[in-house]
């Protein structure tokens, strides 16, 4: 399930929580950092337009290291709960009506560690959510149901 969603106008600012976006193939989130090719990792390797992350991921954070971080201080656009992003890489899925390819893992970063001030590497390592590329055009809405193409 989709459990949130976050975009940000530019690389550093702050992470904005919606209700619904329209996702673009090509582009990602409408308003969003890499819709307008302004994210910090989409300059280096412009094959992805989402990210994702799992709730589950984030509240493990807090129980296993002590670590509390809001979902949009992830910097990641989907929050999903009950979903596990690791198995998606090279796979096509549905969120909503909305078509999806995980690219590849999205693992924890010095940037990241750098924006929330928190020792977020060791907690999110493997489990930092997914990047991914959007296929299909169409909404986005808290709530969405989840489905993976076989």
């Amino acid at each position: 399930m989709l459990a949130g969603i976050f975009t940000a106008p530019g690389a550093r600012a702050p992470m904005v929580s919606l209700d619904s976006a329209l996702a673009v193939p090509g582009r990602g989130l409408e308003g969003d950092r890499y819709f307008n090719k302004q994210g910090t990792f989409w300059k280096e390797r412009p094959d992805f337009q989402v990210t994702f992350i799992e709730a589950e991921a984030i509240e493990a954070l807090k129980r296993d290291y002590g670590l509390a971080l809001a979902p949009q201080n992830a910097r990641r656009n989907l929050l999903t709960r009950g979903v596990a992003l690791n198995h998606l890489v090279g796979r096509e899925f549905f969120l909503g009506e909305v078509r999806f390819r995980g690219i590849r893992l999205c693992e924890p970063c010095a940037h990241l560690q750098e924006l929330t001030g928190l020792d977020v590497i060791r907690g999110l390592r493997h489990r930092g959510g997914l990047r991914a590329e959007v296929l299909s055009e169409g909404p986005l809405r808290v709530g969405d149901s989840f489905r993976v193409n076989n």
